[in-house]
């Protein structure tokens, strides 16, 4: 899976992964974190999705990585943002009142584009790697993300053999594993959403977990 795949999602609207509505998992979980207003939320991968707006309106600064212009165009113009680009290294970096989106290859970020940052939203860019891609991908959170920087992780668990991902199954030993050896993991939530995912129970899958983590990464 490279990069082409996503981006010829995105030309074709073929986005059935993006959620219209602000994640309910979001809003609940998110007061634990304890954040005061005006700190700086990661949101990889993030598309055009709408809790970044959620998260701006509780106070927030945001910063989004996504390889699209086509999500990241569609993000602004959806939620009426007026917004201005800059070339930043290899990146197109759209910028507007609170939002900071580079558009480009989430593994050419450096710390010093995470300085300042106090939490992750993770809804589904960990659930959106193959396994083979899944440990760079927390090499990389690893290096770029703050000491004492906490990440609400939401995934799925399923039986992989049962369907081709993406979205791909992230089960807990496996989320527990993925950051083990730099953060703290801790579950917060766990429910079978089969019944009301009739897309998945179509494509033949027998059993759906969805999976709510908060992991405190680097701590100190």
């Amino acid at each position: 899976m490279d990069a082409d795949f996503w981006l010829d999602r995105w030309l074709k609207s073929e986005i059935g992964f993006h959620q219209n509505e602000i994640n309910l998992h979001l809003q609940k979980f998110w007061p634990l974190l304890n954040l005061p207003s005006g700190s700086r939320v990661f949101v990889p991968l993030c598309g055009k999705s709408r809790d970044m707006v959620w998260l701006h309106e509780q106070g927030h600064d945001v910063i989004g990585v996504e390889m699209s212009p086509v999500a990241v165009e569609a993000f602004f113009s959806e939620n009426s943002i007026p917004f201005f680009v800059t070339k930043y290294r290899d990146f197109s970096k759209y910028q507007a009142d609170g939002f900071a989106l580079y558009c480009g290859d989430f593994f050419h970020l450096l710390p010093e584009d995470m300085r300042g940052v106090n939490a992750v939203f993770d809804r589904g860019s960990l659930i959106a790697l193959p396994p083979s891609m899944r440990c760079a991908y927390a090499s990389q959170m690893h290096a770029i993300l703050p000491h004492g920087c906490k990440i609400l992780l939401v995934t799925l668990d399923y039986p992989q053999h049962e369907m081709n991902g993406p979205p791909f199954s992230v089960g807990e030993l496996e989320a527990s594993a993925t950051y083990a050896k730099t953060g703290n993991v801790q579950l917060l939530h766990s429910a079978d959403i089969l019944d009301r995912e009739t897309r998945f129970r179509e494509k033949g899958l027998t059993r759906l977990f969805e999976k709510v983590y908060l992991v405190t990464h680097n701590p100190d």
